[in-house]
């Protein structure tokens, strides 16, 4: 009683108590809401993480759906890549996204090209010889060599080439691996290897010239600023190419050079009169052994429609796998130039064939009939015209533009279902079509009506 008394006995001393708690009510009210900011600001940035990782899970999902929709145009193959050329590949929609199966156009440094790349396309580093590979885009003896270093058993050093003599002297040493390469990337390891022979201006790896490929040296990659991509060998080599030893329909072949000769009378009786089996057969047994088909062809004495009619049924090999061949039907000038004794104009006489819609491009008699005997002799060893190992280069995006994924597959397609060999993250080297694209998802204005639904037979 006498506290109350004394605090208005003092003039003020009520107001003085009620400012307090008014300064302290402010503050507490300021700090609620700094509070509530904070939290409201937190829960907006969690909200559009949440969105982003969520686009970034259907990025992966329509990454996963364009591996399962090229797997599943590549199952029951027999080798042909005939059926291949029909499929859409490009701004398919899976999902609520998108994807594109890309590849370099190696006629246009201007504009991507869309499918599904063949691997025995390209020259197998694994059983080319220093000859084909030195024939290579920016190919150097030292790395030719030591490429195949690399790859044989032996300690023997080629020429130009090195062994574990010269690794082990390297600042972070390392063994030459003495076995077959894993990957072309491996490539990187060998003596003479860079990434400007492997890669070229090609930073990106999407075989078109972007504008910090043609800008000299004021973003990376470096470049010569001439107009025109210069690319690695990259497109042009693999590791993968190999077939089975079988005709297309999966049956045995027939070895020319075997002695016993009554398969192979058999199968030349449903190719040629029987009057003809016996001349045919002795000129065979004269004329082994044949380094290729195409070489027993010419010694034969086979019309060339009488060959072809038989041509994937012939081997000159017992090997149960063949490794490495390249497929004439399908490889670019670049690598049919690797082919032994081939020049300019024989490829051109090659690719002018191909052209032929007349032409039977099923099986290599079109090469004896494309090339003089020595040329299409000399190759006869190398070539095919079948594949079934690919390569694809999967360009998935969310629905909305804000996530994407680019990622490289290779797929054996030997095999029903086809395997995964390699799957590769290639996101990091962004984003390698018209950015537009991404710009007209993001803003909604994407035209729906170009979209194709993938489809799975």
């Amino acid at each position: 009683m006498r506290s109350l008394e004394a605090k208005c006995s003092r003039p003020g001393a009520w107001r003085q108590d009620q400012g307090t708690v008014l300064i302290v009510t402010m503050w507490i009210t300021l700090v609620l809401a700094s509070l509530v900011l904070v939290f409201a600001y937190s829960m907006r940035v969690e909200a559009l993480a949440s969105a982003n990782r969520q686009c970034d899970l259907e990025a992966d999902a329509v990454a996963a759906g364009a591996l399962q929709f090229a797997m599943a145009m590549l199952d029951g193959t027999d080798g042909s890549t005939d059926a291949l050329e029909e499929v859409v590949w490009e701004e398919r929609s899976v999902g609520g996204g998108l994807f594109w199966l890309v590849h370099p156009n190696l006629e246009s440094d201007e504009e991507s090209a869309f499918g599904v790349v063949a691997e025995a396309s390209r020259i197998n580093l694994n059983s080319a010889s220093s000859d084909m590979l030195l024939k290579l885009p920016g190919m150097t003896a030292e790395l030719a060599d030591s490429i195949i270093d690399w790859r044989d058993e032996d300690a023997e050093v080629s020429p130009s080439g090195a062994e574990s003599e010269y690794y082990l002297l390297q600042e972070q040493p390392y063994y030459c691996k003495d076995t077959l390469f894993e990957t072309v990337e491996e490539v990187l390891l060998v003596r003479g290897a860079s990434t400007d022979l492997l890669y070229g201006e090609d930073a990106n790896r999407n075989g078109v010239l972007d504008y910090n490929e043609d800008d000299a040296d004021q973003t990376q990659p470096d470049d010569n600023r001439n107009g025109t991509l210069d690319r690695g060998f990259l497109d042009y080599v693999t590791v993968y190419s190999v077939e089975p030893n079988l005709s297309a329909d999966g049956q045995e072949r027939v070895n020319v050079n075997d002695v016993d000769t009554q398969d192979l009378s058999e199968l030349l009786g449903e190719a040629i009169e029987d009057d003809r089996v016996f001349t045919v057969l002795q000129n065979v047994r004269w004329g082994r052994p044949y380094g290729s088909i195409l070489e027993f062809y010419f010694r034969s004495g086979m019309t060339l429609d009488e060959f072809a009619r038989i041509a994937d049924r012939l081997t000159s090999v017992d090997d149960e796998e063949l490794v490495g061949l390249v497929n004439v039907k399908t490889a670019p000038r670049e690598v049919l130039l690797c082919l032994p004794e081939l020049d300019e104009s024989d490829v051109d006489a090659l690719l002018s064939r191909r052209l032929d819609t007349a032409t039977d491009l099923s099986n290599i008699a079109w090469v004896a009939d494309a090339l003089p005997e020595e040329k299409a002799t000399a190759i006869g060893p190398y070539i095919t015209t079948r594949s079934y190992q690919f390569s694809v280069d999967i360009v998935a995006v969310s629905g909305d533009g804000r996530a994407y994924r680019r990622c490289r597959a290779v797929i054996d397609a030997r095999t029903g279902p086809p395997r995964v060999l390699r799957w590769q993250d290639l996101s990091h080297l962004g984003w390698p079509l018209d950015r537009e694209i991404l710009a007209d998802l993001r803003s909604g204005e994407f035209a729906a009506s170009t979209r194709i639904t993938a489809s799975y037979r």
